[in-house]
């Protein structure tokens, strides 16, 4: 019985690790290929865990997860001959594992590769037929949309699924932007100037409107000035050609100060005239030598009895 033990002990041990070597597991996130003494015999294993014969079946993984092909900018020729650097990237899954393995070794390297290749191809076609202005105005979309489906098509015989294909960056040569920017500060200066022409017009054609219409304000102001001097003019000689009639002789002495007042007015003012002038005349006579008709007859009565 004690020699026994150890032979079973092994016999248990070499069960254990055959057993162990018959099952293998797939995750969710794996594709898989069984393969018999090297030649695939089941190329679409499903999720979970399996069953295989040890030293003549093995099995082989692959990532099914989304893949990212980031390749560097390249230089594209436009329609015009002109360069463009863009800068594109792919995302791409394992869609048939057998022609995966089968073309390109089921190596992730070498199917991005293989799809740089396509999809620049791809791109040299699209933009080599397209002018920098519809480039940039709107047929990114397009162009992406065209590229994905070209893509998928080509990268069908690498077992390869295309999710997607974006245009990261669509740029000019430095050399050419500088030269672009350029021309469109130009063109920018050149707006500018037309509307600020455009505005110097309006301001001119605003000012001489403003310009009319005050000269026409001024002409009406003056004629309703002059109107309504006129008309107090008038009103004024009415009231002194009443104040007139009324009493002459005040009328004159007012008159006389008046007079007196604008010549006299300044500081040293002198007045050259005869003492006996008839400008002087309410200085020697506070009457003016306007004699009332009582005094008037009183001295025709006093020259009579003289007389």
């Amino acid at each position: 019985m004690k020699r026994g033990l150890p032979i079973v002990a092994v016999i248990v041990v070499v069960a254990l690790v055959i057993g162990s070597m018959s099952v293998y597991t797939v995750r969710e996130t794996e594709k898989a290929i069984k393969f018999r003494l090297g030649e695939i015999v089941d190329a679409k294993v499903a999720p979970g865990l399996h069953f295989k014969t040890p030293f003549v079946n093995n099995v082989r993984y692959f990532d099914a997860r989304v893949q990212t092909l980031d390749q560097d900018p390249q230089r594209f020729l436009t329609q015009e001959k002109k360069n463009l650097i863009v800068d594109a990237f792919v995302k791409w899954r394992i869609g048939d594992v057998r022609a995966f393995y089968t073309t390109v070794q089921g190596s992730v390297q070498a199917a991005n590769t293989r799809l740089s290749e396509i999809i620049q191809e791809g791109l040299r076609n699209e933009f080599g037929s397209r002018t920098i202005r519809e480039i940039i105005s709107g047929d990114r979309v397009q162009i992406t949309r065209i590229l994905q489906k070209r893509a998928s098509e080509a990268a069908k015989s690498l077992g390869v699924d295309v999710v997607d294909v974006r245009l990261k960056r669509v740029d000019l040569p430095d050399s050419v932007s500088e030269s672009v920017y350029q021309r469109m500060a130009a063109e920018r200066e050149r707006v500018a100037r037309e509307f600020r022409a455009e505005g110097a017009e309006a301001a001119e054609r605003i000012r001489a409107s403003a310009d009319r219409q005050r000269t026409v304000i001024l002409a009406k102001a003056r004629r309703d000035a002059d109107r309504i001097r006129g008309a107090g003019d008038a009103e004024a000689a009415r009231i002194y050609a009443g104040t007139y009639s009324d009493n002459p002789e005040f009328y004159a002495f007012y008159r006389s100060l008046q007079s007196y007042k604008r010549s006299l007015d300044g500081q040293g003012d002198v007045v050259v005239l005869s003492p006996d002038s008839e400008y002087f005349r309410y200085f020697r006579q506070p009457g003016g030598g306007v004699q009332s008709s009582g005094d008037a007859q009183s001295g025709g009565s006093a020259g009579g009895g003289d007389g």
